[in-house]
């Protein structure tokens, strides 16, 4: 009988190819043969990553024995027990998961979701079945300031000065690529979970106090410095405030919600966005089919001469389509967003009436010591925590793209600027003044390579709200672009001081951006009316989910708008 070692080193290696990386670490030492075959030995390492994990998109960036290992101790640290054994390797955790999602697959052959729009992937689904532990999410997720007040773990004003940020921003950071808002303070205690933790009124004090929008932020979020960087904490509040009002409707029981707010790590890596698979199959079988019914091919003939009327009336030196095939974010197409805000009463009382001012409180009441909550908190301590109600708006985007010009000076110099235009259009109050508009608006990459757009709506030829926010997971990818809006104000100014402002995020749910006639046609551009089917049957069937969820909140999808209720 042949023994392992006795044959040939290339078949040996190959064998080795198809251990688990783990395994790596402790067949180096049965015998001097296997250690001088796995010692040093980088090929064999790119096999075992390539046979269990997704081949990146640019192999030579890749250093495979180190990404092998950094894997393994990945899985180590979060197979821990116990938070206190796991928070101290945040940095390294950090760094390793960016790492995994910037090697993720932009396209696979593997059978996805019809509904979803990125590729399966087997980096993300190691790092969901890693962060499903509740110790991991508390070790990792929560560990920005926001969770830190929300634990009570703040007692006076000197000690916010002392607190880690970059913890705090890589936290938030892996907060966001985890996608999926964490609305409770302390995850690792569900059993015991009482209101007092909840972190929705403390991601609103920060969401929704004024001091936040600045001129060196943009008015968005970004650091407070004018250099650009992304706060990802302000991101992350956003993202929280956003998910709690998308649960609270029963909204994340739908798949174009669903896929987006409650999967771990959903597209949240550079073009991972891909076309919804049913949408794909709707278009190749239609690109396939021969229209023999007389009434369907006039219908055909007559928006084939629609479409080349409105292509004859435009008057731009390049062609649509390469405007779209030049574009490197994906821009053109129908997007899905969500904006929040609360009655203006409410907004105005919050950042200018002094009684309502103080500082946020140990563990969730009161002031910071040494703040009486009838003072103006100073500019580096948080407002008090708040829990107004808010208002949630849906609404349809149809953009494409105009323009692409170089990048200036301020911008990332790796990627053109690409202006669009559009329209916008409320899906849940279709006669909301506010929501329906046209829209107008750029993109483009911050000197530290992350990707800003910047939208206005504009009524009747004058932008009236403008938002700035950033794509989670970088250029192109699925997972969809969070930020703020407020009141661009006056022609001369870009701000309005007094407000309002607020949350809102969109995320691309189809390529398509035909235009075309009333809200059925609208709604059915990027949900057929068999998704709508499954969409009721899922929505049925699921469960309801948080305990803290609000009874009596529901949703329906006709063929003209989606319309919101509670039982009052």
């Amino acid at each position: 009988m042949v023994l392992l070692t006795e044959l040939p080193p290339e078949i040996v290696q190959h064998v080795l190819g198809y251990v688990d990386p783990s395994d790596l670490a402790w067949i180096p030492r049965i015998c001097k043969s296997f250690y001088h075959t796995v010692k040093g030995n980088n090929s064999l390492f790119r096999v075992v990553y390539l046979n269990n994990f997704d081949t990146p998109p640019d192999k030579s960036s890749v250093h495979w024995e180190q990404a092998v290992k950094d894997i393994v101790r990945l899985q180590v640290v979060c197979n821990r027990d116990r938070v206190q054994d796991k928070k101290n390797e945040l940095p390294f955790v950090y760094d390793t998961v960016k790492a995994l999602l910037q090697h993720a697959a932009t396209d696979t052959t593997a059978e996805r979701a019809r509904t979803t729009t990125h590729p399966a992937s087997r980096n993300a689904a190691l790092l969901s079945a890693l962060f499903r532990s509740e110790t991991s999410q508390a070790a990792f997720l929560c560990r920005s300031l926001i969770f830190e007040l929300a634990r009570g773990e703040v007692r006076s004003p000197d000690e916010l000065a002392l607190r880690p940020r970059p913890d705090h921003q890589r936290s938030a950071h892996l907060h966001c690529l985890y996608g999926v808002p964490l609305l409770h303070a302390q995850p690792e205690a569900a059993p015991h979970r009482t209101r007092r933790g909840r972190m929705g009124p403390y991601a609103c004090a920060k969401v929704y106090d004024l001091r936040q929008y600045t001129e060196n932020t943009k008015w968005g979020p970004f650091m407070d410095d004018d250099t650009d960087r992304v706060d990802w904490e302000k991101v992350e509040a956003i993202m929280l405030v956003i998910g709690a009002n998308l649960r609270k409707l029963g909204l994340t029981k739908f798949p174009v919600c669903r896929n987006f707010w409650e999967t771990p790590f959903a597209g949240t890596w550079p073009h991972s966005a891909r076309e919804p698979q049913q949408q794909q199959q709707q278009r190749q079988h239609l690109e396939a089919e021969h229209i023999t019914d007389p009434a369907a091919a006039l219908e055909a003939m007559a928006a084939e001469q629609a479409e080349k009327s409105e292509q004859q009336s435009q008057s731009q030196s390049q062609s649509q389509q390469d405007l779209q095939d030049r574009d490197p974010y994906g821009i053109t197409g129908t997007w899905l967003r969500v904006v929040c805000f609360l009655d203006y009463t409410d907004f105005f009382r919050y950042n200018f009436a002094t009684a309502a001012g103080g500082g946020v409180g140990v563990g969730g009441g009161g002031g910071v010591g040494g703040i009486d909550d009838d003072d103006e908190p100073p500019p580096h301590v948080p407002r008090a925590p708040i829990d107004y109600g808010e208002a949630t708006r849906l609404i349809l985007m149809k953009v494409r793209v105009t323009r692409i010009e170089p990048p200036g000076p301020d911008d990332g110099q790796e990627l053109p600027v690409v202006h669009f235009e559009g329209i916008s259009r409320s899906l849940d109050d279709s006669y909301d003044e506010n929501a329906n508009s046209d829209l107008r608006g750029s993109v483009r990459l911050t000197r530290e390579g992350e990707v800003r757009w910047t939208t206005f709506s504009v009524f009747s030829g004058v932008e009236r709200w403008r938002s700035e926010s950033v794509q989670i997971g970088g250029v192109k990818s699925a997972k969809g672009v969070l930020g703020n809006w407020f009141d661009k104000g006056s022609k001369s100014r870009d701000f309005d001081p007094r407000g309002p402002a607020g949350p809102t995020a969109f995320w691309k749910v189809s390529d398509k951006v035909t235009e075309s006639g009333g809200y059925r046609a609208l709604m059915q551009d990027f949900l057929p009316q068999d998704q709508l089917d499954d969409e009721f049957e899922v929505g049925q069937s699921e469960d309801e989910g948080d305990s803290d969820e609000e009874p009596g909140l529901e949703l329906e999808i006709t063929g003209i708008s989606w319309v919101t209720w509670t039982d009052d």
